[in-house]
């Protein structure tokens, strides 16, 4: 993993853990996929291997179906949190962005026959990311923005303030359960707007805050 350090990319120096992942955490994407809204936090877990830089090149397996994008803030876990840390937006180290790759057909037969989503949602590669941007708890006090660009065609613009479920509120649900240790991920979910994925699309990221970064990659 990495961060933007003065304008350079320079290692950080923590272990890459599991990423935590948040389903169905804006109201108007939950609605666009036809799915009821949750009065709890929806978890799952991506593993280490999902992970991936977004970078130059996203090389996706066509075998494995029809990929599709949801774009996402993304929180590096800095120090330990758990069902007894007080205050957890403190032991934020990092924000950066994600795309939770989804084979969405295979999802749905997942779903449909009541079982887990693992096979369409933790696959290898599922899980590109950003370098992170050093952070403390005051860069949560008011709405974190990003959007996220298909050949240059606007197609998701996520706000935290919008979120059903708070950061905060995804902290203490989240460990009340697992365990945060330093390297993990967690991913807060995305807004309407998601899509498929196709050989030769332009990729951007960007978070709004920090207008003179973003991240571009294209889908192999």
């Amino acid at each position: 993993m990495y961060q933007h350090k003065r304008d350079n990319l320079v290692p950080w120096d923590l272990p890459v853990g599991k990423i935590v992942c948040i389903g169905r955490n804006y109201v108007e994407h939950a609605k666009e996929l036809d799915n009821p809204i949750p009065d709890n936090p929806l978890l799952f877990i991506k593993p280490a291997t999902s992970l991936v830089t977004f970078d130059s090149d996203l090389c996706l397996n066509a075998a494995l179906g029809e990929h599709h994008y949801e774009a996402e803030l993304a929180l590096l876990i800095g120090t330990q949190i758990d069902a007894n840390t007080a205050e957890p937006l403190k032991h934020i180290a990092g924000v950066g962005l994600a795309l939770d790759l989804t084979l969405r057909d295979l999802q749905s037969e997942l779903k449909a026959q009541g079982h887990p989503w693992e096979r369409a949602k933790a696959y290898d590669n599922s899980c590109p990311i950003t370098p992170f941007i050093p952070c403390d708890e005051s860069t949560f006090a008011e709405g974190v923005e990003y959007r996220f660009w298909q050949n240059d065609e606007l197609k998701q613009h996520g706000d935290s303030s919008l979120m059903i479920f708070p950061i905060i509120e995804l902290m203490n649900e989240i460990t009340r359960y697992f365990t945060l240790q330093p390297g993990d991920i967690v991913l807060t979910g995305t807004p309407k707007g998601v899509g498929s994925l196709a050989s030769g699309d332009k990729l951007k990221l960007q978070l709004e805050q920090y207008p003179a970064w973003h991240g571009n990659v294209t889908v192999k």
